[in-house]
């Protein structure tokens, strides 16, 4: 066989594998990205900030799929994704280590942060504590206290194996640390678990798109967060994030 034939019959197999990849990529768009129609609802405005959640999943809702609760501009310059589960340790660490800087570039407008909330720590371990809590934090978006309960939530988190947050009586309890939270409206959301549909789907998402550990930590796309020989720092973040709003992006 000819060297041209042999060329021309791998760049064949090259164009039939990119086409496979490109068919797969767009089977994935449809599978995490399918939205049965999203309200974008503003839930607080401080200090000129608007913090912005996504809409959906509630009782006679249409399940958005994988759409995230944003907070934050959405005319920041850079876009934060954050998968995590709210019994993951690590996600507790990441949070306990970054919350502070994070909040300040978002106060800023610096950045928007849109969180994915996951499941796979009840999939690995057995209970519900990752899916009730994942709804407690939706049902807390819905009163307009997303940022803090989240926030309450990673810093009672319990330990790894321990399924505390699987008793929605804590869930609920812990919303008396959230000024405002403690509603009627709260607690029938937490207890008729109103956004399951919604947890389940976040949590497809995430495994559907090929991550393999939480928390993921993306910045405008890209991986930030895990790599052991360069490490993240709440000082790296920060810098940036400036570095793309100085550039404009």
């Amino acid at each position: 066989m000819s060297e041209r034939n042999r060329e021309g019959k791998r760049s064949a197999r090259e164009r039939l594998r990119e086409e496979r990849e490109r068919e797969k990529a767009a089977e994935r768009r449809k599978r995490t990205v399918k939205v049965g129609g999203i309200a974008v609802v503003v839930l607080a405005i401080a200090a000129g900030i608007g913090v912005i959640a996504a809409n959906g999943g509630g009782e006679g809702d249409d399940v958005p799929g994988t759409e995230p609760v944003t907070v934050g501009r959405s005319s920041a310059p850079a876009t934060l994704a954050v998968y995590e589960d709210f019994r993951c340790p690590a996600c507790g660490q990441f949070e306990n280590g970054f919350r502070d800087t994070i909040r300040d570039l978002t106060e800023e407008g610096k950045l928007q942060v849109d969180y994915h909330l996951v499941t796979i720590i009840d999939g690995n371990m057995g209970g519900n504590g990752s899916k009730f809590a994942a709804n407690a934090a939706l049902c807390a978006r819905d009163e307009g206290k997303f940022s803090e309960y989240h926030d309450v939530l990673f810093e009672n988190q319990p330990a790894e194996r321990d399924d505390t947050f699987g008793d929605k009586a804590r869930l609920i309890g812990l919303a008396e640390d959230v000024e405002g939270l403690d509603t009627e409206s709260f607690r029938s959301c937490v207890q008729d678990g109103a956004h399951d549909e919604w947890v389940s789907s976040s949590n497809a998402g995430f495994l559907d798109a090929d991550f393999n550990a939480t928390p993921t930590v993306l910045l405008d796309g890209e991986n930030i967060y895990g790599d052991s020989e360069d490490p993240l720092t709440p000082e790296r973040l920060r810098e940036r994030v400036e570095e793309a709003a100085g550039s404009g992006n």
